[in-house]
């Protein structure tokens, strides 16, 4: 059976500058450099959350040619003037090449991806789309690489807890299930999804 980790937060902009402000100023600290997508026409900035935890702030990179495809995220969706925020989360498993027609029909096909020296392979819709709006993670496999939090610097930042809201909570909990997701995320019923992560800072408790 597949066994998944919570790996990383996606915290979505329209301009990669926005995003950064806006996560700067709820946490108290300063985003590290990442690097750029090519294949998709983004880029990020990252925070260490813990050893094998961190945050990303990802939008269109408009110094970069457009991409032949949608882009991943739901980014083509967003607005000139939407705010950033807590859009999606990601998962970490292994030999994810291996996964069945249940599973890419659900969380998307499997395609590899890099930044600089970065590679690996993730779950993407072709469409771009979020699965369930984002609800569900898309899985992300690195390969025997070193995890990417190890690479960054530690801010004093560390993920508590990740909470989903959901109008239909029982959905979401059974393809969690189905990809054998062990961590600390809990699935409550609300109107509407929403995302909330518990992040203890240099200052406090943040819900982000």
């Amino acid at each position: 059976m597949r066994r998944c980790t919570l790996d990383h937060l996606v915290v979505v902009s329209p301009i990669l500058p926005l995003g950064a402000r806006f996560v700067e100023r709820q946490l108290g600290v300063q985003l590290q450099p990442g690097g750029e997508h090519v294949r998709m026409g983004t880029h990020n900035l990252l925070l260490r959350l813990g050893d094998s935890f961190y945050l990303e702030v990802i939008a269109p990179n408009s110094m970069a040619p457009l991409p032949t495809r949608p882009r991943w995220f739901g980014l083509d969706e967003l607005s000139a003037q939407a705010s950033p925020r807590l859009a999606h989360w990601v998962a970490r498993t292994e030999q994810l090449d291996t996964a069945d027609e249940g599973l890419r029909k659900v969380f998307g096909e499997v395609e590899p991806m890099s930044r600089g020296v970065l590679s690996w392979k993730i779950s993407i819709q072709p469409d771009g789309h979020l699965p369930l709006e984002g609800a569900i993670p898309s899985l992300i496999d690195w390969g025997d690489a070193e995890h990417p939090a190890q690479r960054l610097d530690d801010k004093g930042c560390q993920l508590q807890h990740l909470e989903i809201s959901y109008p239909d909570p029982g959905l979401v909990e059974r393809q969690l299930e189905a990809i054998g997701f062990t961590g600390p995320v809990s699935v409550l019923r609300g109107e509407r999804y929403v995302l909330r992560a518990s992040i203890s800072t240099p200052g406090g408790l943040v819900i982000l």
